[in-house]
């Protein structure tokens, strides 16, 4: 989100500058010769090249660090990075992991624990959910970077009180179509990640569980058919988008920023695309947490974003873990949401006054990440959301009870290493 950062932000801004002028590109490459270079294999983030020309001049020549751009799509990041430390390659020192990775890349001997001073440092001051997402075993693997919670967005001018609830939301949406206005509720419930994302939320706002916690076991509770009931509701209700069983994050903002939508379950990026897009409707977006199928449980939503591990190939790991705590450090983290648009994982950025305009809803994304649902820690993760995505499309299809038998069926084979994928 590209906004005005303030007269702090402009002053990190300068800073980021002189470091980008200071260190240039040949140089962070190592191709001057000499020095020992940290490579950080990252996906594409706008403007975090100025944060690693930052890290560089505070490295104060000691290393340089060398960014190496992933691929866009997170299959081919992860496909890189498996296929390379499956060789042992020690060219790769600072690996950016989606949260659901770590696990198995942990399990598998490829990253290393954060131990000592390094991880203390991490864990001062970052919210307990990333920390989750960044541990395996009860060690820590990695230094939570950036995350990401879902809200609810919705129209103050035809809802001026967003629903609590699930049955509210579907109920206030059916009113508005009944009284021929924008009554769409639009989600993610396409055959991928986003339908296994909206899956587990709905999952821990029922209070319930897909696996154990030692994720040992498939337990798909009386929680997760709860949740299996909410997305059929929607999915069989005349306020569906026609192309839910299709529908991604993208396409699901798009179709919102035409003006024909009630409610839209998506991540914070949307709030800068809107203004853009549709300035007069922009003055009605506005947010609220993430509807839960148990109403006390408002505020729960599955966590997104990047942790920063290092390599246990790397050759360079003192370095290497320094360089990972100054790219993920706070006033970093601040930079890299403001200008970036990736909420942090450290407490502390969400009360920095530059915070204000350009994380209007923070308040209500802090309120998330304070009791966050995340997604099966377990290094068959992979497995585990290919299962969740196929048995539940499309979600109009869904027998809450089948489905939840099926589903802690064919998960439990997948923990096992049972069975094939579908």
């Amino acid at each position: 989100m590209n906004q005005n950062p303030g007269r702090r932000g402009r002053r990190l801004l300068a800073a980021l500058g002189a470091a980008v002028v200071s260190t240039p590109l040949v140089a962070a490459c190592g191709s001057d010769g000499g020095g020992t270079v940290v490579n950080v294999y990252y996906p594409s983030e706008e403007k975090f090249e100025d944060v690693v020309a930052d890290c560089n001049r505070a490295a104060g020549g000691r290393y340089t660090i060398a960014l190496n751009t992933l691929p866009r799509e997170a299959d081919g990041q992860r496909e890189q990075m498996v296929r390379r430390l499956a060789a042992g390659d020690t060219e790769m020192d600072i690996l950016g992991l989606d949260v659901t990775w770590v696990a198995e890349f942990a399990e598998a001997g490829w990253i290393a624990e954060w131990t000592g001073q390094d991880k203390s440092d991490v864990e001062r001051g970052t919210l307990p959910g990333p920390l989750d997402t960044a541990s395996w075993q009860g060690k820590l693997y990695a230094a939570p970077k950036n995350t990401n919670v879902q809200l609810l967005w919705y129209r103050d001018d035809l809802t001026p009180k967003p629903p609590t609830s699930w049955s509210e939301m579907l109920s206030v949406a059916e009113q508005m179509r009944d009284r021929g206005q924008p009554s769409k509720v639009l989600l993610t419930g396409g055959q991928y990640e986003g339908l296994v994302v909206q899956f587990n939320t709905l999952v821990a706002g029922a209070g319930g569980k897909i696996l154990s916690d030692d994720s040992s076991r498939a337990e798909v509770d009386d929680g997760a058919v709860k949740a299996l009931q909410a997305l059929k509701d929607l999915a069989t209700s005349p306020v569906a988008s026609p192309s839910l069983s299709n529908d991604k994050e993208d396409p699901i903002r798009l179709e919102y920023q035409k003006g024909n939508s009630l409610f839209m379950l998506n991540w914070p990026y949307v709030y800068s695309a809107m203004k853009d897009a549709n300035p007069e409707l922009f003055r009605h977006f506005k947010w609220a947490p993430y509807p839960a199928v148990d109403p006390a449980r408002s505020g729960t939503a599955t966590i997104g974003g990047f942790n920063l591990a290092v390599s246990a190939y790397s050759t360079h790991k003192p370095e290497a873990f320094e360089a990972a705590k100054c790219l993920r450090n706070a006033e970093h983290q601040k930079y890299s949401a403001i200008n970036s648009g990736v909420p942090p994982t450290i407490e502390s950025v969400y009360a920095d006054p530059e915070m204000a305009e350009p994380y209007p809803m923070r308040d209500t994304i802090l309120q998330e990440l304070k009791k966050p649902a995340v997604r099966p820690l377990t290094p068959a993760y992979q497995n585990v959301s290919t299962l969740i995505s196929t048995i539940l499309s499309p979600p109009a299809d869904i027998d809450p009870r089948a489905t939840a038998e099926r589903l802690r069926k064919e998960l439990q084979d997948a923990l096992d290493s049972k069975g094939l994928l579908p």
